[in-house]
């Protein structure tokens, strides 16, 4: 006797196949299950994935566009001066609350797993104790980590890495940073060194903001990928955006590529922000700022969409869809043929997961029974459509249904519905 049973689902690489699952574990995946099971969701003919995984957030800040006003430049420095705003008007209730409702809005959309950032440059850790309960409340359904991010900067702010430090003691997961909004590059390199050294004393992973700019010298990440080195910290390591890779000569370029990937760093870009906030101070031609992916995966690098921001000081839309990420980095990052469109869903779900370390992730015997069954016959059309999440399932209990998104048609001569699904040759 099974719990539940996913029926007939269409799995990422093709197989037809029934899940059981007992308890909060997948107990067995075969193409026709015999076992009688309290719950059955039919996926016939339906995509069956892995959840969704977003490795950079900012949960803290999210929900709260419009406080204290709007930005009106649409740049990340203003974004920067307005969370300063924020910091100050904000309570621990607000923060717990605008938390805990996008975590709503994720879990209906199949994203069962988040690692977010929180500022530690402020005194009272505001936004790290209220997300700490907010971790605790939503643990039995979505896996949150906690990044400790020094905002305004490790030296710059004279008591960032005391609250830092104290955040971690807290017990938030991972060690962060913004170097490149240090006072000076040399500080900026001085703070990558300090910060991957208390990784390693502490035993933690590291997700660093690193050249979040269009300043082709920001070249943080080349230290970054050193201290990984030195420090033996291979594969516990990312770089988020990486926007000025974008703006960087070929040539030096040529030679950082294969550090990183020699370094086992991770690189995490962030389409939808990166290309809202880059280039704000071109003319023509407009730079878009996101970083060199496929060049970077040819090399062997793990590359992870994130979707950063949603309804907050530096971005005004966003719906906690994963989809959403990666079609948008699909086009910006020009991945149409077939292979790299494939590669772009498993991008947001399982390089993700292997990012952020995500332990029991996906759909084999054993594994957390965390799935979501997408209106789609396979991933890439899961990326034309954003396809609607039809049932989600999260650690083996049933957590959002949405209906099929059919149109009703009143056509001459034509058919009276229409689902958006397609095959070549149909």
């Amino acid at each position: 006797m099974f719990d539940l049973i996913v029926k007939g689902g269409t799995l990422p690489d093709g197989r037809v196949a029934d899940i059981g699952i007992s308890g909060d574990r997948i107990a067995a995946v075969e193409p026709r299950l015999e076992g009688e099971a309290r719950e059955t969701v039919d996926a016939t003919g339906d995509l069956v994935s892995p959840p969704f995984v977003d490795p950079h957030f900012h949960m803290d800040a999210t929900l709260s566009y419009g406080i204290p006003r709007v930005n009106g430049s649409g740049t990340l420095l203003e974004g920067i001066a307005l969370w300063g705003e924020l910091k100050g008007v904000m309570t621990h209730e607000a923060v717990r609350d605008r938390a805990l409702a996008y975590c709503d809005w994720a879990v209906s959309m199949g994203l069962l797993a988040i690692r977010s950032h929180v500022d530690t440059c402020d005194d009272r850790l505001l936004g790290v104790e209220a997300l700490l309960e907010v971790r605790d409340i939503v643990r039995p359904y979505l896996d949150l980590q906690l990044v400790a991010f020094p905002q305004d900067g490790l030296f710059r702010d004279p008591a960032a890495w005391d609250n830092t430090v104290r955040a971690l003691d807290l017990g938030v997961d991972v060690v962060g940073g913004i170097p490149h909004f240090e006072r000076t590059m040399a500080d900026g390199a001085r703070s990558v060194t300090a910060l991957c050294e208390l990784a390693a004393e502490r035993g933690l992973p590291v997700d660093m903001h690193c050249d979040e700019t269009d300043d082709p010298m920001s070249r943080h990440i080349e230290t970054l990928a050193y201290e990984t080195q030195r420090l033996g910290l291979q594969g516990r390591v990312a770089g988020s955006h990486l926007t000025s890779m974008h703006s960087m000569d070929n040539y030096y370029v040529s030679k950082l590529i294969p550090l990183i990937a020699e370094a086992g760093v991770a690189a995490i870009p962030n389409p939808l922000i990166n290309i809202m906030l880059q280039g704000r101070h071109d003319s023509f031609p407009k730079r878009r700022g996101l970083t060199r992916v496929k060049e970077m995966q040819a090399a062997g690098i793990a590359v992870g969409w994130g979707q950063d921001c949603v309804r907050d000081p530096w971005y005004p839309l966003g719906t906690a869809d994963m989809l959403d990420v990666a079609f948008m980095g699909l086009h910006v990052a020009q991945m149409s043929h077939p292979e790299e469109m494939r590669r772009c869903f498993d991008m947001v779900t399982e390089t993700n997961a292997a990012i952020i370390g995500l332990e029991g992730y996906g759909l084999a015997p054993g594994c957390t029974a965390s799935l979501v069954v997408l209106d789609a016959g396979d991933p890439v059309e899961a990326l034309r459509l954003r396809a609607t999440r039809l049932a989600v399932v999260s650690k083996g209990k049933l957590v959002a249904r949405t209906p099929r998104a059919d149109a009703a048609l009143d056509l001459p001569g034509r058919p009276g519905g229409m689902r958006r699904r397609h095959r070549a040759g149909s």
